[in-house]
């Protein structure tokens, strides 16, 4: 099982010097994978959640593929109405081609209501926009051009989307029992459709804590080093090729002292095998 890492890309703390920072730290930290999420117009539903600056992905990642040698590099997730697919194929299978095929596209439906207001695109139709411009992408790709595609969300829908592209679903930030229920689900949907399972690559929280979380709500990644050792332990057995961890708890903060997520993201590679 591999390991990745969202980096914030927005925030109060964050700048280019910042940013290559995370990159370097990230990447010698012998991690696989990093990713960063995505927004264009910072309407205040999405800047109560993540405050400027916040730095456009493809912008983003091509910065960390001129800092980086060999982290693959990728969205976590694309919100994939917001771009004309004909413009996210051509950025994407450039970005792979110039950073030595490294790009992993995530991509999602979205959630913000003003920001889809903001770039005028029907927030209602976002889940059926996100299934066309899915096609289109990959038919503008052919085999050629072909980046590796995570389907991200937690819901039916995003499942039903996995299987039916045969692509690697990808929730994000859950409790390990949920996650036991949606596979039995993802195994339903692939058998009623006589397709095979998708791979799976979760993200999951990172927040260390000194003392054991006995919530029977905790998310998978929180607690003890050991308990956050045995939920990747868990999630391995239970079929994750990849697993991203997200080190960010929700404070804008916390992009200015970035050093707190490095030692969590530290004591994680000092503790697991991959």
């Amino acid at each position: 099982m591999r390991l990745g890492v969202n980096v914030p890309n927005f925030g109060p703390g964050t700048d280019p010097g910042v940013l290559r920072d995370w990159g370097r730290t990230v990447e010698g930290l012998g991690y696989d994978l990093l990713m960063v999420s995505d927004h264009v117009v910072i309407t205040p539903d999405v800047a109560e959640q993540y405050p400027a600056p916040f730095y456009e992905p493809f912008t983003t990642l091509s910065w960390f593929a001129g800092v980086t040698e060999r982290i693959r590099l990728g969205t976590t997730v694309l919100v994939l109405p917001y771009r004309h697919p004909l413009l996210t194929a051509r950025m994407a299978a450039n970005l792979n081609a110039l950073s030595g095929g490294r790009l992993v596209l995530g991509v999602g439906v979205g959630w913000a209501r003003q920001e889809f207001a903001a770039l005028d695109v029907p927030f209602d139709r976002r889940g059926a926009l996100t299934d066309e411009y899915l096609d289109a992408i990959r038919a503008a790709w052919g085999e050629n051009d072909r980046v590796p595609l995570w389907i991200g969300g937690n819901s039916q829908a995003a499942l039903r989307r996995a299987v039916r592209l045969g692509e690697p679903w990808h929730p994000l930030r859950f409790t390990l029992t949920w996650y036991r229920r949606m596979l039995g689900r993802l195994k339903e949907l692939a058998d009623e459709s006589g397709r095979p399972v998708p791979g799976l690559v979760p993200r999951i929280v990172l927040r260390l804590t000194d003392t054991p979380v006995h919530d029977p709500e905790r998310r998978a990644g929180e607690g003890t080093i050991e308990q956050v050792t045995a939920d990747l332990e868990e999630l391995e057995t239970l079929g994750a090729g990849t697993v991203v961890l997200d080190p960010f708890g929700g404070d804008p903060e916390e992009t200015t002292r970035p050093q707190a997520a490095w030692q969590a993201l530290a004591t994680v590679r000092a503790h697991v095998e991959v």
